[in-house]
């Protein structure tokens, strides 16, 4: 049995209008924003000098797109993010672009949108409005890891690369899953109280 959907902040805070033009606009901009969103939180970084990946607020703004976007929007904005860094945009930490299966930190991009649909989907189901977003947000950080270790362990020693692409960023992504599971539960209560 799936659970039935009810819904994101962006459907509470930006109402659909029942005009097919005037929502696909509210759609489209709620993507860009994404976008430019990601752009500045990857400006957010932290350099390690013994890994070639680092630490940066994109994390918490894939799983926050997802959990407020919902998982076509969240997915999309951030999939729009990666085709413009991959053509030359510099929108990658660093101001850098690139296309993705050349950068070391590539496979953490990818895996940016594979968490910010799953993140959306349980948001779109209600995950974002109690305890429940912290596993959704640790669910959508352990999507994010996947593909990133996969594609690291091309650029470091072998053997080496949960030292280089997991255990340096466990400490910050546990804070930044905190905080996301905090923000969401707490804006839906503003949002509630506002409307009542």
């Amino acid at each position: 049995m799936q659970a039935a959907y009810v819904g994101t902040l962006a459907d509470v805070l930006v109402p659909r209008t029942g005009d097919r033009s005037r929502d696909l606009i509210r759609d489209v901009a709620l993507v860009v924003s994404c976008m430019v969103v990601m752009t500045l939180l990857a400006q957010v970084r932290i350099p390690l000098p013994f890994t070639p990946v680092p630490i940066t607020g994109q994390t918490f703004g894939a799983l926050l797109a997802g959990a407020a976007l919902g998982r076509t929007r969240g997915a999309s904005g951030i999939g729009l993010y990666l085709v413009l860094g991959s053509v030359g945009l510099p929108v990658f930490a660093g101001w850098t672009s690139g296309p993705v299966w050349t950068l070391a930190s590539g496979g953490y991009l990818i895996g940016f949108v594979a968490a910010a649909y799953v993140v959306g989907w349980l948001a779109e189901r209600g995950w974002d409005r109690r305890p429940l977003v912290l596993v959704a947000m640790l669910i959508g950080n352990i999507i994010i890891y996947i593909p990133g270790l996969l594609q690291l362990s091309f650029f470091v020693p072998e053997g080496r690369v949960l030292e280089f692409g997991l255990w340096p960023f466990i400490p910050g992504d546990l804070v930044k899953l905190y905080l996301a599971s905090m923000l969401l539960p707490g804006t839906w209560a503003l949002v509630r109280r506002l409307r009542s």
